[in-house]
């Protein structure tokens, strides 16, 4: 029991004595702080978009069924063109009354209203259009997006850091050039990466194919990048 006390008594003093020499770290020279970003153009190889069906009817029970019958055959219409089940899925189901205002008079239900809406992750950018067009021909009367994205950004991500950094280090050789100095080390460094997310949706066009249109989506260039926040040392 007494070494267990001595050694803890001992862990309890090393701890702040290392908390103390990393404080202790400073720098001896110029600081400089520098902030550089990396970009690199990709073009989108995933489009995500929602699609549903909205029906309504006098009662709950037959606006449910009707969008359920609807929206069975919206994915089946989706299986048939090759989607996986492991790209869709349900984002939203509702039911609401729908309501007659009148002046001085108490609301009055004229029906309901059920929506049910699914995201769906396309993978060939280029057949989403025609898949879309299937898809209302199956009933679907709802489509927002489309959302499109780089599926795997790392590469293009580490990309961006490398450029980021090669202009960083540049940066610092040119102020320290200009201020008779010369660059001793990296202190740190911080990094800001751009998040996919929602984006200005691109065009979506209708084109004509003989006598029928069909709907196309042009999925244009991103750019992806990286910010770097580096602190150098100068002597």
């Amino acid at each position: 029991m007494k070494n267990l006390l001595v050694a803890a008594a001992t862990l309890g003093a090393l701890i702040p004595a290392a908390a103390s020499a990393e404080i202790a770290q400073v720098i001896s020279g110029t600081r400089l702080d520098i902030s550089a970003r990396g970009e690199v153009t990709r073009v989108p190889d995933v489009a995500v978009i929602s699609a549903g069906v909205l029906t309504q009817a006098k009662d709950a029970q037959t606006a449910l069924a009707d969008n359920a019958t609807q929206m069975t055959r919206v994915l089946a219409a989706l299986k048939r063109a090759g989607v996986a089940d492991r790209d869709v899925s349900t984002s939203s189901i509702g039911l609401s009354a729908q309501y007659l205002y009148a002046e001085n008079k108490p609301p009055v239900v004229t029906g309901y209203q059920a929506n049910n809406s699914v995201t769906i992750k396309f993978r060939d950018v280029a057949k989403s259009g025609t898949i879309l067009d299937a898809l209302v021909a199956a009933g679907a009367n709802q489509i927002n997006g489309p959302n499109l994205m780089i599926d795997k950004p790392a590469p293009a991500l580490n990309e961006a850091r490398v450029q980021a950094m090669a202009l960083a280090r540049s940066r610092a050789e040119l102020y320290a050039k200009a201020a008779g100095l010369t660059v001793k080390r990296i202190v740190s460094i911080g990094e800001s990466a751009d998040e996919q997310g929602p984006r200005p949706y691109p065009m979506m066009m209708m084109a004509r194919d003989g006598a029928s249109a069909k709907t196309q989506i042009t999925p244009g260039e991103q750019q992806i990048g990286v910010t770097l926040t580096v602190t150098f040392e100068l002597n």
